[in-house]
């Protein structure tokens, strides 16, 4: 137990075990590390602390087996995406998740079953604009533009994640099912830094992957991406704005498009082609004028990246409750946080610090106190003998 959960936060940190046992401020060799990872050895509970400490978590948390398993259903195809670097990021999502199911199971909130896992089936491309539209509808979105990707799945019990990693990652979804194999939350995962569309098309893409039944002969990169423009960008409301056919589209046009949808200017491009608005040509010369601007990578008028605001508003929300505490919450939300708590619970944490002892000396006093206070009250005794109550 202490093996499995020992490497995954090593991974989800990217550290190497020389690397860890660096951290530990060399108190232990790699040596030793390999073997509590392959449970050969048993840390003592000094190492246990050591490596909890360097690990960012508590000694406990290694003795406790994953109330979660989770699913990776589809990485994007990447050949430059290393195997090393696949599984850092499969520790670190999972043990994201951790922490975002229990939030869920606090909040009553962790129901899978509201989303449509594989329930459109694709045997063509234009099969992903009807599944679009019809999960569109079945959210109660309407055809009016998403003002905020991130928001809208999370209003849909999705659990969206932002993660550090390389260039290689683009995004990843997967399935979280507890131990009796029942499905707890879905989550879509991509790259946290880049431009607000280009992580609003790779989350709508990653739900593509969740949601399509797609048959063999069909592309299910080429599915998905259709998938995710279809979702941000609804056929009925782009031929509304933009019109069947074009011969001509201005730039000022594309990118108040772009501001409208939320869309790069280069997935309204190919958006405008796949519903054959433009033709194969004008959609080729748009691309040789993308790469002689240089705006493959990066184009003017970016979207802000969109953050979560369903995980801190409920963290926040556990911590004032009690439920959680400050270190959990900075460390879920990797950010320090300046609260305000009240003087009540900063005198109850004091006093839960103090030896057993201690605090059984202070209730004694306090008791002592009452005692008195009730014998110089002479009303209480009034009400004891029958006094008179007013109804």
């Amino acid at each position: 137990m202490i093996g499995k959960r020992m490497q995954q936060l090593r991974l989800a940190h990217r550290l190497s075990l020389e690397s860890l046992a660096a951290k530990m401020g060399g108190v232990v060799t790699r040596q030793a590390l390999s073997k509590y990872e392959l449970d050969k050895a048993n840390p003592s509970p000094y190492i246990l602390n050591k490596l909890a400490e360097s690990l960012g978590t508590s000694a406990s948390y290694f003795l406790t087996e994953p109330e979660i398993t989770v699913e990776f259903i589809a990485y994007r195809k990447s050949q430059r995406l290393l195997e090393k670097d696949k599984k850092s990021l499969q520790a670190l999502i999972g043990q994201t998740l951790e922490d975002r199911v229990r939030i869920l199971d606090i909040l009553g909130q962790s129901n899978g079953s509201r989303i449509p896992v594989k329930s459109y089936k694709v045997e063509s491309m234009e099969d992903t604009e009807n599944a679009a539209e019809q999960l569109r509808e079945k959210w109660k979105l309407g055809l009016d533009p998403i003002q905020n990707a991130v928001a809208t799945l999370e209003d849909n019990a999705l659990s969206v994640l932002d993660i550090e990693a390389n260039d290689d990652f683009d995004g990843i979804s997967a399935i979280v099912r507890d131990k009796e194999s029942h499905v707890k939350t879905v989550a879509l995962v991509t790259r946290c830094g880049i431009a607000g569309e280009r992580q609003r098309l790779n989350l709508t893409h990653e739900l593509g992957h969740l949601v399509l039944d797609i048959v063999e002969n069909v592309d299910e990169e080429r599915a998905a991406f259709r998938f995710g423009a279809a979702f941000l960008a609804p056929a009925p409301k782009i031929l509304q704005e933009v019109g069947e056919k074009r011969a001509l589209i201005q730039l000022q046009e594309l990118l108040l498009l772009k501001k409208q949808f939320g869309l790069s200017l280069q997935a309204l491009v190919h958006r405008l082609h796949d519903l054959n608005i433009i033709t194969d040509s004008y959609y080729q010369q748009w691309f040789m004028k993308f790469n002689k601007l240089g705006w493959r990578k990066q184009e003017p008028e970016e979207w802000a990246f969109e953050k979560s605001p369903w995980l801190k508003r409920n963290v926040l929300r556990l911590v004032a409750e009690g439920i959680m505490s400050q270190l959990d919450a900075e460390r879920i939300l990797g950010e320090k946080l300046e609260l305000e708590i009240p003087a009540s619970v900063t005198e109850r944490r004091a006093f839960l610090k103090l030896p057993i002892e201690k605090r059984r000396e202070i209730l004694r006093q306090q008791a002592s106190q009452l005692v008195k206070h009730y014998q110089a009250d002479e009303e209480w005794r009034q009400l004891e003998e029958g006094g008179d109550f007013v109804e």
